[in-house]
């Protein structure tokens, strides 16, 4: 295991920095970024909750938002950790706390969700649980070619189709065989939890994600253990929709699954329902 002081030696980014807007006791949000990427995703929708009465934060996970160098070092299990503190964390200051996470984020945020059930709403946004084959054998095979390749471009114009947002975002836009190893872990782990999470879940899905695909969203759906869940699909933007073109709509829909499950754990439990996917 890498020490994580050695993955966060580097300064952080302007703008990569950690958004912490917490108030004690109202209802907290756990936001998670995507990988290689920082909170600078999140930080729209962060101002959007908290206008809204919500306490937010969201970290910058061990080795995103600095240097390719510290990005190398990091490893799955200290995102992981990462995301399971900060949930701590916020528990300690508020009597309530949901979970949301972007691409990765979303991820870990299953992750987190199926280790604990007293969590009262669940949202998956863009989440990257499902990569496709090329990537999945390029991160199996990351020993035989990763010391030849270095650093490998994966910036996609497409993942934000918003101009000025994507000159805006922060992210790497490179990887190496090793993180592609890391992101693996990460992936195969939050798939075979899904059964396992009881939190009322949404996930929010473009049609047009260049690196995510409907089928992703719909297996998803199909495997997560809530009662409660829901697929809600956008159209005209990218991968990073909390900042491309359909954004409102995001942040209209992550708000109100949040106060429709406000009182979740003071109530009794209601019955069964079915997935639900709709336009």
């Amino acid at each position: 295991m890498v020490d994580r002081r050695d993955a966060d030696t580097a300064a952080v980014l302007k703008g990569a920095e950690i958004i912490d807007l917490q108030e004690e006791g109202s209802h907290g949000v756990l936001l998670l970024h995507g990988f290689g990427d920082t909170p600078q995703t999140l930080s729209l929708l962060a101002r959007r909750l908290h206008k809204a009465g919500y306490s937010v934060l969201a970290p910058l996970l061990p080795g995103h938002g600095r240097t390719m160098d510290a990005f190398k070092k990091s490893r799955a299990e200290e995102w992981i950790d990462a995301a399971r503190q900060a949930l701590m964390s916020m528990r300690a200051r508020h009597d309530a706390v949901s979970v949301a996470g972007l691409s990765m984020g979303g991820a870990l945020a299953v992750l987190v969700a199926a280790r604990d059930s007293q969590i009262p709403a669940l949202i998956l946004i863009a989440p990257y649980l499902g990569m496709p084959r090329t990537l999945r054998f390029a991160a199996a095979t990351h020993r035989l070619w990763d010391r030849f390749a270095g650093e490998i471009n994966a910036r996609n114009p497409r993942s934000i189709h918003d101009a000025i947002e994507r000159e805006r975002n922060l992210a790497y836009g490179s990887v190496t065989g090793r993180t592609l190893f890391e992101l693996s872990k990460v992936v195969y782990r939050a798939r075979s939890v899904l059964p396992q999470v009881t939190a009322p879940t949404l996930i929010i899905q473009s049609r047009e994600d260049p690196r995510v695909g409907p089928n992703v969203a719909k297996f998803a759906l199909a495997r997560i253990g809530a009662t409660e869940k829901q697929l809600v699909w956008t159209e005209g933007s990218g991968h990073i929709i909390t900042v491309d073109y359909c954004r409102e709509r995001v942040f209209s829909e992550v708000e109100q699954w949040l106060r429709r499950h406000e009182s979740r754990g003071r109530q009794p439990p209601t019955s069964n329902k079915a997935a639900v996917e709709r336009p």
